[in-house]
């Protein structure tokens, strides 16, 4: 925190924008200026200059019983202050979806939790909490402490989890199996569909790792103010999310709990689940109780955050699939498998979009659907942007388009067939919600794609790229380079599923004298996270237009506990959807005290989508979601079969989003998804062995720099209304990464003959695939 500020020093945002409601116009950001002249305030950059330093030691065990522990020689070590650990923590427990994860690994079970916490069972479990006066005073504390584990056989994976007589990471959990939830869909006759198929195709893939790689690692401070409330200031995507683990772990009222969000440095589902906001808020409470009233700080280091927080989940597919002479897909099965790693995080809730996603966007008459998350004592894997879509789009994109190859079929032809369409029934056997428009999607991206005819002479083709470019073509030397083009479409849902209530609330009070028809000012209060997509800026032109105000007269005071109802989560592209409706409920609200002469007049409304069910456990029946996002994408790329090396020279992404709010933060959202899966697919390989990352560090884990993204990309924003959306809007944030990989194998078994079934695509890998297919220059 600057000098001269307060802990808790109030967040607020003015909308800078030229015209009354702005709806579809892209007006500067609200945080714009302050993030490009540096003055925008990050949690790391909020840390008072008094505060103490808060360390967390980790086990380093990926699977080991604790025997001894002492930290007496770490409490007197130079400048600490205190060290705490299991002992300090009420209930020793947390976990997003299920309480399966000790806030501290320790010898002490007072803490009222059926979770044993004498067992690591990942390399980032936290030992204890060193208190210091500076950061550097509390590492150097850490290496004193005295420590004795028993190790335990590591199940490294999801070969040695499923194993027979595999060590159980959960004994205690009653499962008796490290699978530990499974998901079921049956429909129609299976038998029958693939009795009458021309084609079938059988694969088994494999989807890897993503590090979320978020500008801002984890950074936060925590203060009892003088009401006695534990204050703590980080970055998350759902405030009151943070909020209630808090109180869980510390079994106080959440009354007694304020937690806010500055700026964020990104998130992509990195910041879904908690990784310093309990430990924070102990250590306040803790050194309070004691009598010390000094804020206390935290701040990963880009390994720690590496090592430390969830992971896009690894997994395995295999899918069958049958279609017949006419391309009309007539069975479909599939049974996938998640490495949840040592805890569940939100593994459950992936294996639902998965479970659903592995029926595609298509018309599945036949179906047998079964997906499994299973524990491992590797990395945890959680929330990341598309949460599973992604890993089923790869396996059911690349089962449509080797359909259609099978059947000497265009790629898109065989989804003009199958495509779900208003009124589909939904793999869930219950029709989608209305306003499914796939078909259009997949006509304007194959309409842009035809645009720019394929190079008739592959041999050709050189490399007339820029200077980041790693192909060479020198003269006289025979080209070595093969062009390709791909196509994949998908769907996600726009909201949370299966039965959660979901929800969403706004404040709006309207400012004036008596007698003014029209309001002064406007106070928008929201919880919604801006991680960095612009949802604030977004918020406050809904606002504009639903109370028909100035945007500069709008004033937002956002993602706080202590000033908002609950939002929910930055999550499930559902932010800008729902923060939308409950802002045109408050500002409904706000006009009627307005109009029965409240000065100021308050408007608060809570937002309640349709219900959403849970799948029948035998069927699979049910009612999962309440609106969708369509997307489709076509790829064009150039690999040098000498090397293995590949280019995307050009991607048309086709989203559409119902109602752009404001249009240039839509393509910003296309084009950084695509990024984020160009890296996914080509660059990103995280490694693990043994249970312990090998590479957590940007040296050798290699997202993608200015000179390796696609060369182009294209974004084609369609503006189909969803009939539930506030002024038509439908979510779209996660939509581009989604069918991206299975786009990118396409293109890659179009330019070689060689289809790859997991990724990334390094350079290494292709080589090795095309020599082992016998695909030279």
């Amino acid at each position: 925190m600057r000098e001269g500020a307060a802990p808790g020093a109030a967040i607020e945002l003015e909308m800078p924008a030229p015209r009354a409601g702005g709806l579809g116009q892209s007006p500067p950001r609200a945080d714009g200026p302050a993030k490009v002249s540096g003055l925008a305030g990050y949690p790391a950059d909020r840390i008072p200059t008094d505060a103490l330093w808060a360390f967390a030691v980790f086990t380093d065990q990926p699977h080991a019983r604790l025997r001894r522990l002492d930290v007496s020689a770490a409490e007197r070590a130079p400048g600490v202050v205190a060290v705490l650990g299991s002992a300090d923590v009420p209930r020793n427990e947390y976990g997003l979806t299920k309480f399966d994860q000790p806030v501290f690994i320790g010898l002490d079970h007072t803490g009222c939790s059926p979770v044993p916490c004498d067992v690591s069972r990942w390399e980032a479990d936290h030992l204890a909490l060193i208190i210091a006066e500076s950061l550097d005073e509390a590492r150097a504390a850490a290496a004193a402490i005295d420590v004795e584990w028993e190790p335990l056989p590591v199940v490294a994976d999801l070969d040695m989890a499923l194993a027979p007589d595999a060590p159980l990471v959960h004994p205690y959990d009653g499962v008796g199996s490290n699978l530990y939830e499974s998901m079921r869909t049956r429909k129609g006759d299976l038998d029958a569909g693939f009795a009458a198929a021309a084609a079938v195709v059988e694969t088994t893939y494999e989807v890897p790792y993503q590090e979320h790689a978020y500008l801002q690692p984890e950074a936060g401070t925590s203060w009892v103010d003088a009401e006695g409330i534990v204050n703590v200031e980080i970055a998350g995507q759902w405030v009151h999310e943070d909020r209630e683990q808090i109180a869980h772990a510390l079994d106080l009222p959440e009354d007694r709990i304020r937690v806010r969000y500055p700026a964020i440095g990104g998130a992509f589902g990195g910041r879904e689940d908690t990784s310093m906001q309990i430990i924070l808020a102990l250590a306040a409470h803790r050194l309070s109780e004691r009598g010390i009233d000094r804020p206390v700080a935290m701040q990963w280091s880009r390994e720690e955050s590496i090592v430390g927080h969830h992971k896009r989940h690894r997994g395995r597919i295999w899918a069958r699939w049958g279609a017949d002479h006419d391309g009309r897909i007539t069975a479909a099965q599939a049974e996938a498998w998640l490495d949840a790693g040592a805890y569940n995080y939100t593994s459950n809730k992936v294996m639902g979009n998965l479970h659903l996603g592995l029926g595609g966007p298509y018309e599945l008459p036949n179906a047998a659907i079964d997906t499994h998350v299973v524990y491992t004592n590797a990395t945890p894997g959680g929330a990341f942007r598309g949460f599973g879509a992604p890993q089923a789009a790869f396996a059911v994109e690349c089962q449509v388009n080797k359909l259609a190859e099978t059947l000497g079929m265009d790629p898109i032809d065989i989804r003009r067939v199958n495509t779900l369409r208003e009124g589909s029934p939904s793999i869930a056997h219950t029709p989608m919600p209305a306003g499914v428009t796939m078909p259009e999607v997949i006509e304007a991206c194959a309409h842009a794609a035809a645009l720019l005819p394929r190079p008739v002479d592959d041999d050709a083709v050189t490399a007339d790229a820029d200077p980041f470019s790693p192909f060479v073509s020198l003269p006289g030397m025979p080209s070595s380079l093969r062009r390709g083009r791909g196509f994949a479409c998908a769907f996600k849902n726009v909201g949370f599923s299966f039965g959660f209530p979901e929800r969403c609330e706004a404040t709006i009070v309207l400012h004036g004298e008596p007698g003014d028809d029209l309001p002064a000012s406007v106070e928008l209060s929201h919880a919604g996270a801006d991680v960095g997509q612009g949802a604030h800026t977004a918020f406050l032109q809904m606002a504009a237009e639903a109370t028909g105000v100035d945007p500069s007269r709008i004033v937002g005071r956002f993602s706080d506990t202590g000033t908002s109802g609950d939002s929910g989560s930055a999550s499930a592209s559902r932010l800008t959807w729902m923060a939308g409706n409950s802002i045109l409920g408050a500002a409904e609200e706000a006009e009627k005290a307005w109009r029965d002469g409240d000065r100021p007049a308050i408007g608060h409304f809570r937002f309640t989508p349709p219900p959403t069910t849970e799948l029948d456990p035998e069927t699979g029946e049910g009612t999962p979601n309440f609106s969708y996002g369509y997307v489709a994408q076509h790829v064009e790329l150039t690999v040098d079969i000498d090397t293995g090396h590949i280019r995307i020279d050009r991607v048309i992404s086709a989203n559409d989003v119902g109602r752009a709010i404001n249009p240039r933060f839509v393509v910003g959202q296309i084009e950084g998804a695509v990024a984020q899966a160009h890296g996914h697919v080509l660059s990103e390989h995280l490694r693990s062995r043994d249970g312990r990352l090998l590479n957590p560090r940007f040296s050798t884990y290699l997202i993608p720099g200015i000179g390796d993204i696609p060369v182009t990309t294209e974004s084609v924003v369609l503006e189909l209304a969803d009939p539930l959306g506030p002024f038509g809007a439908r979510g779209m944030a996660e939509m581009g990464v989604i069918p991206y990989a299975p786009a990118v194998a396409a293109a890659l078994a179009d330019a070689t003959g060689v289809w790859m079934d997991d990724f990334p695509l390094t350079p290494e890998r292709v080589w090795a695939a095309l020599r082992s297919a016998g695909i030279t220059a």
